[in-house]
């Protein structure tokens, strides 16, 4: 389980970073794909997330 949730950490931290980058980014095409690698990872925590909450009921 605590790989699990190192996992996860592992990819909040990735989104936010993805994010930072894209609201700096001054290439259009730079900030449009690092907003969609930020929504991709966070889509991913979500995921992982539910998977840990399933098992731990």
């Amino acid at each position: 389980m605590k790989d699990m949730q190192a996992h996860l950490e592992k990819l909040r931290v990735e989104a936010e970073e993805c994010e930072l980058i894209s609201k700096l980014a001054t290439n259009p095409a730079k900030k449009e794909l690092f907003a969609k690698l930020a929504a991709h990872h966070r889509a991913l925590a979500d995921d992982v997330e539910r998977a840990i909450g399933a098992a731990n009921p």
